[in-house]
């Protein structure tokens, strides 16, 4: 192989950094994981440079093989960031060192990229020749003109873009694409399900979805994130290119991620959609039974408790039989005729009714149903998996070398809660030089972080407030906001455990302390209010679970990190009480394996929005006593940071003036 840490040295020279311990540590593990075979979970903190620290080790696999590593991430965005920014300085070092240069591609999920086949249906070829169709958008978007009169005008330009992107020899990837909304979108990509596939598509062999994976199936290391991964488990590993080693980004979000891409949704406006798209292929009898099913299933619903549904008699799951059925019918009279693109790819909508109605309809043990309701959608019902550890277990550890990384994954100072939620068992651990003596082998590293957390930050712990409660935020609580707030004269990220209890705060802390600049999420787009937040160094953020991970604010922007409640999963949360009520009866404790691990990622990951440079410091306020007077305070605070801790309200205050050059 070649030699890793040259391509690290390198790298960071090539962008002027500087060599960092936990760095160097990162790329001897993940190098030593790829070569063993044994799995590898590796937490690098903050400040780590952890991109690097596993790109390097990866890429001298590449060079020393020829075989293909697979980089998942967990959202676009940082995809998008290894893109530009990452992978080109790694490459550029694998060069200089070895002399060869790696081939490197982007892999994402269909929607991502335009559809030929649903951007020119319908589409009148002299239509314009689609000549000015960007600068009419422009212009109909700034207009009076009516949605619809923009939503045209959007999707002229994006099929425009389209035809450009087609004849450029482009991949078409949305977020290549001119402005556009969701709606605009979905005029020129298509659902994965409705795919008419290469063989059957006029347009096969010109799709951009095909290129991406040809161009993926060409390169050494690909990029793609935590969907389609999860995709590719599901579907028997028929998405992403064979590979000798997979290296997950931000692993602590891999079950959540994986979980949403497993879950399914039923609602009678998605069922009175679909019939309608298809009435025209049906018999009148079958059309009518299959449109009155949305209306049955909105009747279900509304009988059904807004919670988890365990009943084979319960309404919902009556009405997801009849729709089962109905359903299947639909799909073997419009499987009649199988020449007309249009009618294929409706029939594949229908199918993904009757697929959800089953699912509800079977209620098996390990899946999880129940009904939600929101003012702006009504109700609705989704069923999700109740773990995905063993489809992680067998369908990814079971298939290639994995190596998860994040800057949280030892909780409560250990690697086991991590472990044992992606299906990796605890005597399967091996430490120092054991040998593995099976295929799901692994073992944890802590590479550390560069920052020296007990000198550049506190943890103050409100022992003397009340115990949170479900009427709000108490008096007391509200005062000790708007106190640490002053004393940092704004500079404040609030994280708080429902929007109610950050408007009620921010309702409070205008009024009481007049002067500080504040802003709460709802007031505008969260992209405008983060912004907003980055730009002015003396302005502050009040807001939800959006922003307890990914806001990386370094400096004096953020020099009070407010936690208001640990953030246990709500008691209403169907899916994290049954995984509870399941570790409860298999005789484990569902508590501590369920809700204290997610309470201790999520603070870990909230408080580690305060220190993001060697430079910053501030004080995290945790304003629930329970951290420091339950039991379980121990485990959650042996996630967090190794900050200085007190219970001392005003020490906080006193530390976080000095920082503002008060005596």
């Amino acid at each position: 192989m070649a030699d890793p840490h040259a391509i690290l040295a390198s790298a960071v020279g090539g962008i002027h950094g500087e060599s960092r311990p936990g760095q160097d540590l990162m790329v001897e593990a993940v190098a030593d994981a790829i070569e063993s075979g044994v799995h590898l979970l590796v937490q690098a903190g903050t400040g780590t440079g952890k991109s690097l620290g596993y790109l390097a080790p990866a890429l001298a696999t590449c060079v020393a093989s020829d075989e293909r590593v697979i980089v998942a991430t967990a959202t676009l965005a940082l995809q998008a960031q290894l893109a530009t920014k990452d992978i080109p300085t790694a490459l550029d070092a694998v060069e200089a060192v070895t002399g060869k240069r790696p081939k490197a591609a982007i892999l994402k999920g269909r929607t991502n990229y335009a559809c030929l086949y649903r951007s020119r249906q319908g589409v009148d070829p002299e239509q314009d020749s689609l000549l000015g169709a960007a600068a009419m958008a422009e212009a109909v978007a700034h207009s009076k003109a009516d949605d619809v009169s923009k939503l045209g005008a959007e999707v002229m330009a994006l099929r425009e873009w389209v035809e450009e992107e087609a004849a450029n020899g482009g991949i078409a990837d949305r977020d290549d694409a001119p402005t556009h909304t969701a709606r605009g979108w979905q005029q020129v990509s298509i659902p994965t399900r409705e795919c008419l596939g290469v063989a059957a598509c006029p347009f096969g062999s010109e799709c951009f979805v095909e290129a991406s994976r040809e161009r993926a199936k060409d390169a050494q290391l690909v990029v793609t994130n935590h969907a389609l991964l999860a995709i590719n488990a599901m579907h028997g590993g028929t998405v992403l290119p064979e590979h000798a080693a997979l290296i997950v980004d931000e692993a602590h979000e891999l079950v959540s991620r994986i979980t949403t891409a497993a879950t399914d949704e039923l609602t009678p406006g998605m069922i009175d959609r679909t019939a309608r798209r298809v009435l025209g292929w049906l018999d009148d009898d079958l059309g009518v039974d299959f449109l009155d099913q949305s209306d049955a299933i909105k009747q279900a619903l509304a009988e059904s408790d807004v919670s988890r549904i365990t009943s084979a008699t319960a309404p919902l799951v009556y009405a997801a039989a009849v729709l089962r059925d109905v359903t299947r019918k639909v799909v073997s009279e419009l499987g009649k005729v199988t020449d007309d693109p249009e009618r294929t790819q409706a029939t594949a909508a229908v199918k993904d009714i009757f697929d959800v109605a089953e699912r509800i309809v079977k209620l098996k043990d390990d899946d999880v149903v129940w009904v939600t309701e929101s003012e702006v959608m009504g109700r609705a019902a989704y069923v999700a998996p109740l773990d995905v550890a063993s489809l992680l277990h067998d369908k990814v550890f079971g298939e290639t070398t994995t190596i998860l990384t994040s800057a949280t994954l030892a909780l409560g100072g250990t690697f086991e809660p991590a472990a044992a939620s992606v299906g990796l068992r605890r005597s399967d651990r091996i430490d120092g030089d054991d040998e593995p003596d099976n295929e799901f082998a692994w073992r944890g590293v802590d590479v550390g972080s560069p920052f020296d957390y007990r000198k550049q930050g506190i943890l103050y712990v409100a022992r003397k407030l009340p115990d949170p409660g479900r009427d709000g935020l108490s008096d007391a609580t509200l005062a000790e906001i708007a106190q640490l707030m002053w004393a940092a004269e704004g500079r404040t990220l609030g994280l708080f455990a429902s929007r109610r209890a950050a408007e009620q705060a921010a309702e409070y802390v205008r009024r009481e302390v007049p002067n500080l600049s504040l802003l709460c999420q709802g007031d505008a787009q969260l992209s405008e209010l983060t912004r907003r937040f980055l730009a002015e160094p003396e302005t502050s953020l009040f807001g939800t679970m959006s922003l307890w991970q990914g806001v990386d604010v370094p400096g004096e922007t953020c020099q009070l990190v407010i936690i208001d409640k640990i953030p246990f999963p709500r008691p209403d949360d169907p899916l994290m009480q049954a995984r509870k009520k399941a570790v409860d009866d298999a005789g484990g404790n569902g508590f501590m394996s369920v809700a204290a691990t997610h309470a201790a990622l999520l603070l870990a990951q909230g408080a580690g929005r305060l220190i993001r440079r060697s430079e910053d410091r501030g004080v995290v306020a945790v304003l629930d006593p329970r951290l420091v007077t339950k039991r379980y305070g121990s485990f959650l605070k042996s996630s967090l940071p190794d900050f200085w801790m007190t219970t001392d309200g005003d020490i906080a205050v006193q530390a976080l003036r000095r920082l503002r050059g008060a005596e």
